[in-house]
């Protein structure tokens, strides 16, 4: 039986945190709207006591969203989960996201303090939210390079004083996949509490490793992904959501784990928190990017033309894109040139196709694309 993985999406918190990323009230209310019809599982919407505006977000996306659990973030202070219970109030699924850091590089140099302190400091941040919401979620904040033994005891503490979801971040992006995966599977093997909690992964791109990462947390037990949409965030950037559930979905046959996103939304999710962020979406990005389904070389062009599994894994229509490209290039071949032709409604010889095929080279020569445009002044 598949286990289904939940998604959490940061786009509204962590995403947001892209350097020019800022996001008023009405674009969170109107991106967690199609969050929403994307058919996510729990949308964080922001940092409540880190400004009005976030407090607000939080107040309005929880009004009108009733399908997501809707998150808010905190610190391990009582002043911070305060204002992100009032935030929550009209939630009909909350949660308040706490924690604190526990790598030794964050206990001593961002916090100043010690090991004991700091675990004090979590467990209390816990017991004191579950006075107002049941839904926990504990944060070990560089969990990726924390010591795991301490890191064992500090969620052992957490889920003992009601915490609901662990979430291991490798905040700094700092793991390679069989670390991670290693630290999730040691978790599971050594906390005896751990199955009352579900364990989440956030992880960060700074070594262009967070998809695989996020994979490898998955393959080792965790049941709850922390992503963004385009994989925005802080520095290079979280895991990038629609990868990580391509990637689920399309090797199904060979992992044994689900997700309830309705795929068909993601490129048109992806346009619309690309224009509202005005972050551009990089033309090579994998699922969404310009070029993810175009193909320029002649080899590949004749490829995908005789069938399209030759050169794509995935079927552009199940993420909403309308079809593969045939992009006219110097690289193309007479295949590509004469489904163009097809295209246009012009039916040639070989013969012809010959010959229109070096002037055609000619043009290319000179130009990045050949356009249809191009091709019939060719012909002409």
């Amino acid at each position: 039986m598949k286990q289904k993985i939940s998604i959490f999406d940061t786009t509204l918190r962590d995403g947001e945190q892209s350097p020019g990323a800022k996001l008023n009230t009405e674009q969170k209310v109107i991106l967690a709207q199609q969050l929403e019809k994307l058919r996510v599982d729990i949308i964080e919407v922001g940092f409540p006591i880190s400004s009005p505006g976030d407090f607000k977000s939080v107040v309005e996306v929880s009004k009108v969203i009733k399908k997501c659990i809707i998150c808010a973030l905190s610190r391990a202070r009582k002043e911070d989960i305060l204002y992100a219970v009032k935030a929550l109030k009209h939630a009909q699924k909350p949660r308040i996201h706490t924690g604190i850091g526990a790598s030794d590089i964050h206990i001593r140099y961002k916090f100043r303090s010690t090991r004991e302190k700091v675990l004090l400091q979590g467990i209390e941040a816990v017991r004191y939210a579950k006075k107002f919401i049941n839904d926990v979620e504990f944060y070990a904040e560089d969990a990726g390079r924390a010591d795991n033994e301490f890191l064992r005891k500090m969620i052992f503490e957490v889920i003992r004083v009601g915490a609901t979801v662990i979430n291991i971040p490798d905040t700094t992006g700092y793991c390679f996949p069989e670390e991670f995966g290693a630290k999730i599977k040691f978790l599971l093997e050594n906390v005896p509490n751990i199955h009352q909690a579900t364990i989440s992964i956030h992880c960060h791109n700074d070594l262009g490793m967070a998809t695989a990462n996020t994979l490898a947390g998955v393959m080792n037990g965790a049941k709850q992904v922390e992503a963004t949409i385009n994989g925005i965030g802080e520095r290079a950037g979280n895991a990038s959501l629609e990868e990580v559930v391509m990637a689920i979905d399309t090797r199904r046959n060979y992992l044994p784990y689900y997700t309830d996103i309705k795929t068909n939304e993601i490129l048109t999710t992806s346009r619309m928190v690309s224009q509202i962020m005005g972050i551009p979406v990089q033309p090579n990005k994998a699922i969404v990017g310009a070029n993810a389904f175009a193909h320029s070389s002649g080899i590949h062009q004749d490829g995908v033309l005789k069938r399209r599994q030759n050169y794509e894994i995935i079927n552009p229509k199940t993420v909403g894109v309308s079809s593969s490209q045939i992009i006219l290039t110097a690289r193309s071949g007479r295949a590509a040139l004469r489904h163009k032709l097809k295209n246009l409604n012009i039916v040639v010889s070989e013969k012809e196709l010959n010959g229109i095929y070096q002037d055609f080279l000619i043009l290319a020569d000179l130009k990045k694309e050949v356009s249809e445009e191009d091709l019939l002044s060719v012909l002409r």
